[in-house]
């Protein structure tokens, strides 16, 4: 299968099958604080939501640990209700892996995000896996993979410069 390929010089978005949608990118800082930023809500909502998008993460409610829920809040001008999105954690591993369901209007995919520390940098790999390929031809298909991600993993890089990871 040809594999449906975007990136820029620091951030790959890749379909890499039929069900599953692979984002990548190394951040400058150890897995430890990059990990932070992914699991601790008050660092989470700085970069989470791209800018450009016009969205307001207004409510962030996180438990990261296994069986621990997740619930985010958006608001747009555009839109008079909020929406939501919501989940579980199914697997945490700390400063190393982070796995979660999104299950907001039924079977949604599962999110895997995993750190790999080399040297001063932290090697992220987002995969989120949908429960068929019809799941994901329609998220691609939405607008709702890929194009907000090359901005939300600058603005977690330019978190990670206010935390200091590069010391």
């Amino acid at each position: 299968m040809a594999a449906e390929k975007r990136s820029d010089t620091r951030t790959t978005v890749e379909r890499t099958s039929d069900r599953e949608m692979v984002v990548t990118r190394t951040f400058n800082g150890p897995a430890r604080i990059v990990f932070e930023a992914w699991a601790k809500p008050e660092l989470f909502k700085r970069w989470w939501v791209p800018r450009s998008a016009g969205l307001s993460l207004l409510s962030c409610e996180m438990d990261v640990r296994v069986g621990g829920r997740y619930r985010l809040e958006f608001g747009h001008p555009a839109s008079e209700q909020p929406v939501a999105f919501f989940g579980r954690y199914i697997e945490v591993i700390p400063d190393a892996r982070i796995v979660w369901t999104n299950d907001e209007g039924g079977e949604g995919p599962v999110t895997t995000v995993t750190f790999e520390e080399r040297g001063a940098q932290t090697l992220v790999v987002m995969r989120d896996l949908y429960p068929s390929k019809e799941a994901l031809d329609e998220a691609i298909a939405s607008g709702s993979m890929g194009g907000g991600y090359d901005e939300t993993f600058q603005q977690l890089d330019e978190l990670l410069l206010t935390l200091g990871a590069s010391r």
